[in-house]
Order: structure tokens, then C-alpha cells, then sequence
């Protein structure tokens, strides 16, 4: 039996191809139920990375029924409201609503698999080389195959490496507002049909058009990572905005509910540890990086499909497999989190609306990513 710690998306397709091998896997889901929290915003999904693992799953007609037409539309302008780019995508990375591509990796599941409602306290090695899983409960479960799919904050981690996230000293104000075609067009406008950055001088507001008329949109500033106690207010976002252009106000102050705290950590890039027998990582748990390459949610699928391939090809020899996976995986974990780091520098460096511009002009034209 093969224990997978966390139900997000690299956790959730390595099931599902293990399972559809023949392999016994369980996963332990600190959450209720599928529906207790929300999920998160739009990813984009990429050709040979995420869609290439959904394939693998067998999940890939039901994703693509499941993206967002026009999601892959960007814009990207200054304080001043100026356009520096307005692209309307070309369809190779199609947007998703997480929580859409979440429920479809669930239900992909038979009942049982997902074991809802248990958190981990910790983990331990035994003396007989086996892994225990502490419940919160005070329960054990005990394994001789352990997966971290438990992400940025993972239990599993320290089995293996010491390390753990940075801030990187860049925070999101979360704002969510509905009913926009009809409640706010000129946020509806101002966004397009797919991601909006507007940036500039260390600062931005990030945004995304979502299913069901929504917007989910980030205030995003260079600040201390405490800079919040308690509840986050529209006016103390703001102030950091006094001089951007007013139309950008109602992404934050037409928000439905309170706005959310996002500060952003990453683990080092280029991250490696020794090998611990019967244990590994996939998604954040692994190599958590800011989001400002994409590669986050791709990187996890990535991983959850590559570590089932390299099981199912060594049947009987998991340490075989887990090894020529962290090969694999460290070494694309690295350079995607070197794209991520030079992208968030790229965002909130000076001119960041022409730079991002250019560059997403030239990414569009086949240029390589920044470095």
C-alpha cells in the first residue's frame, strides 16, 4: 500500500494513474470534504507539463470541456492605466478554475481512496525502516511507501531536508467579486476576458476573469511578511495605491467578503536532499515557488504522473523508482523555479509593465524564458 499525504493536484493524478495500474494507494486529506475551502483562482495548464499528465491519466477530455473560453486573454498596463499589451492568447495554454480541475481529479477516484478529515501532526521514521503518519486524532498510520503531497508547509518534508520556504518579500491582498458583467462592466472591461497585470514601481494589481461572472483579483505590494494583524483592510490596501489611477480601486473595495493575506514564500531553487528510503515529495511540498512563471499547479501534475510512470515500470522496486524520479524531478524543479524568481523580479522591478510586455511578446514569438 502506497500512502499519499495531501489531496491537491500532484497528489490526486499520482493516484489516479496508480490506481489505474493495478497499484493500492490511499490518500490523507486533512480537509472535511472536497467542498470545505476554496481552492484558489485560474491556472493555465500547459501542453507538455499538466495537459501531458492528464493525458496520462486519461482526464484530458474532461479538462478541456472544463476551460474557460478566452481565459488565456493578458493584459498588462501601468498606474497610469496605459495598455502595454493585450493579447488574446492562442488557445495553447488553456485556464481552468482550480477547484473545476480539483473536483474532476476526485471524482476520478473510486470511494474510499480519499480518506477526508484525517491531518497529519507529524511524521516519523520507525526502527524498522517504516514511516508513521501521527493524526490529530492521536491515531497512527503506518506505511512502507510515503508520498508528501502535503504542500508549502509539508509534514513529510523534514523526513528528508532541513530546508523550509522563504519569504520572498512580495504579499497578495485576495479580493473575489461577483456578478461583474452586470454589478461592475468597468472591472469587467478593465480586466478582458482572461489575466490582467497592471504594475508598476515595486507594486501591481493582479487579476483574472473566472466562470460564473466572477473576478478574482490580488492587490500585490513589497512589504514586511507581518504586515498584517487580523482583519485586512480595503483602506490600508489602498493607501499603498494613492497614487495609481482610481479605476483600479473597486478590484479591492468591491470584494465579496473580507479580503485574504497571501504572502508569498518559496523554497531555494535547485532544492535536492539524499535519498530516505519509501519517502518522497511532488507539488509545493517539494519545490514551492512563487507563481510568477506559471509553473506551480504543471509542475505538481508533472510530478505526480512521472513518479506513477517510474512505479509502475519497476514493479516491486520502489526504490528504483523513487530514485529516477527525484533525478528528474530536481532538475526541472530547478530551472522552473529559476524562471519563477527571475519573473517575479521581472514584475516588480522598475518598468515592470514594458518588460513584462516585451517579454510575453517574445514568449509568444517562441523566445526563451528570462534567466
Amino acid at each position: 500500500m502506497i500512502t499519499i499525504i495531501g489531496a491537491g493536484l500532484g497528489g490526486l493524478v499520482l493516484a489516479r494513474i496508480l490506481h489505474r495500474g493495478g497499484v493500492a494507494v490511499r490518500i490523507l486529506e486533512s480537509a472535511p470534504s472536497p467542498s470545505s475551502r476554496h481552492q484558489g483562482g485560474m491556472l493555465d495548464i500547459h501542453e507538455d507539463s499538466g495537459q501531458a499528465a492528464l493525458r496520462t491519466a486519461g482526464l484530458h477530455g474532461e479538462f478541456a470541456a472544463a476551460t474557460l473560453a478566452g481565459g488565456d486573454g493578458t493584459r498588462v498596463l501601468d498606474r497610469s492605466g496605459t495598455v502595454w499589451l493585450s493579447d488574446d492568447g492562442d488557445g495553447t495554454r488553456p485556464e481552468i478554475d482550480r477547484r473545476a480541475l480539483r473536483d474532476l481529479l476526485v471524482r476520478s477516484l473510486p470511494d474510499g481512496v480519499i480518506a477526508w478529515g484525517r491531518r497529519g501532526a507529524a511524521v516519523r521514521t520507525t526502527r524498522q525502516g517504516r514511516h508513521e503518519v501521527i493524526l490529530v486524532d492521536g491515531a497512527i498510520v503506518e506505511t512502507d511507501a510515503l508520498i508528501g503531497a502535503d504542500g508549502a508547509w509539508s509534514k513529510v518534508r523534514p523526513l528528508l531536508t532541513p530546508e523550509v520556504p522563504v519569504y520572498t518579500g512580495i504579499s497578495f491582498a485576495e479580493a473575489r467579486i461577483v456578478d461583474v458583467s452586470s454589478r461592475h462592466p468597468d472591472l469587467a472591461e478593465l480586466v478582458g476576458s482572461g489575466m490582467l497585470f497592471a504594475l508598476d514601481d515595486g507594486r501591481g494589481f493582479l487579476a483574472h476573469r473566472e466562470p460564473d461572472d466572477e473576478i478574482c483579483s490580488y492587490a500585490a505590494f513589497r512589504e514586511s511578511a507581518d504586515w498584517y494583524t487580523g482583519e485586512v483592510s480595503a483602506a490600508a490596501v489602498l493607501a499603498k495605491f494613492l497614487d495609481w489611477t482610481p479605476a483600479y480601486r473597486g478590484l479591492v473595495t468591491e470584494a465579496t467578503g473580507p479580503l485574504i493575506p497571501r504572502p508569498i514564500y518559496a523554497l531555494p531553487a535547485g532544492l535536492r536532499w539524499e535519498r530516505v528510503p519509501g519517502v518522497t515529495l511532488v507539488g509545493d511540498a517539494a519545490h514551492l515557488m512563487s507563481p510568477f512563471a506559471g509553473e506551480g499547479a504543471n509542475l505538481a501534475l508533472q510530478d505526480g504522473a512521472e513518479l506513477a510512470r517510474e512505479i509502475l515500470d519497476s514493479p516491486g522496486d520502489l526504490e528504483a523508482a523513487f530514485a529516477r524520479y527525484e533525478a528528474a524531478m530536481f532538475e526541472r524543479a530547478a530551472l522552473s523555479a529559476q524562471q519563477s524568481a527571475a519573473g517575479l523580479e521581472l514584475c516588480f522591478g522598475p518598468e515592470a509593465a514594458r518588460s513584462l510586455a516585451g517579454f510575453l511578446r517574445g514568449a509568444r514569438a517562441g523566445a526563451q524564458a528570462p534567466s
